[in-house]
């Protein structure tokens, strides 16, 4: 969780990740996210894994403030009061699953004068929501827990034989309840860590070889293909949100680490 204001945002570009991300606006501003396709989403919203793929989509606005809120996708459907797999990687209105609520929070949000108020409220809602309805498979975050325990690194053979399942069962499962297969949801956790890595100044030999990929160039092609940059460049990238080793703050600009919860 992280809080977020600047006063301009000027193409932001977003980046994947293995969460599922809620973005709580409140105030006066009204930033957009434009995708390659051209589709905008104004407002709160919700994204799912994966979203951003390729470096195409971008946030744009003045006077932009929010909470932002990455949810592990086992929790995810509790919170949201709708699958993850039902957002198929894009990106939703919150006002299309949570109705009148999701003005009602950016009101409460804006009408608190501290982000550790804001955390709390938002900390709050989430923990209502997620009492109030039931969660994944337990076999389901096993599999979850396994890959991102891993960094990505575990075979998905191992995951089913592990649990007792066959594979088509693991995936069907998995896909239907977390909104991606489990291939994919461990290339998206390897690439995660490796990209953090990079930005913390690693070099990328040194990444390929311990995060499980084949050669520098399979590092190369996977950070290409999730961000459109590549190893070099994409450390200078301002999009990783929460992190303010990838995002320092500036006199226009807060970001401001909120409470983290585990599995969520």
């Amino acid at each position: 969780m992280a809080g977020f204001a600047a006063r301009s945002l000027t193409g932001l570009r977003m980046v994947p990740h293995p969460a599922v991300m809620l973005v709580l606006m409140f105030g006066a501003g009204r930033p957009v996210v434009e995708e390659a396709a051209g589709r905008r989403q104004w407002g709160s919203l919700v994204a799912g894994p994966g979203f951003g793929c390729g470096g195409a989509v971008r946030a744009r606005g003045e006077n932009v403030a929010c909470v932002q809120v990455r949810l592990s996708p086992v929790v995810a459907r509790a919170v949201l009061g709708a699958c993850p797999a039902d957002l198929d990687g894009a990106v939703v209105a919150l006002d299309d699953l949570w109705g009148r609520e999701a003005s009602r929070i950016g009101e409460q949000l804006g009408d608190v004068s501290s982000w550790e108020a804001r955390f709390a409220l938002t900390d709050a809602l989430l923990a209502r929501r997620c009492a109030a309805r039931s969660r994944v498979d337990p076999e389901v975050a096993r599999a979850w827990d396994r890959i991102v325990v891993s960094r990505g690194q575990v075979r998905v053979g191992q995951l089913a034989a592990d649990l007792g399942w066959s594979r088509k069962r693991l995936w069907s499962r998995f896909h239907s309840q977390l909104g991606l297969p489990p291939k994919r949801a461990a290339k998206l956790v390897r690439f995660d860590h490796a990209v953090h890595r990079l930005v913390a100044g690693e070099g990328a030999a040194r990444v390929a070889a311990d995060g499980g990929y084949t050669d520098q160039s399979h590092l190369h092609r996977d950070v290409l293909a999730f961000t459109g940059a590549t190893p070099a460049t994409v450390p200078h990238e301002p999009f990783l949100m929460v992190d303010d080793v990838a995002w320092p703050t500036t006199e226009h600009e807060h970001v401001q680490p909120g409470p983290i919860r585990p599995g969520g």
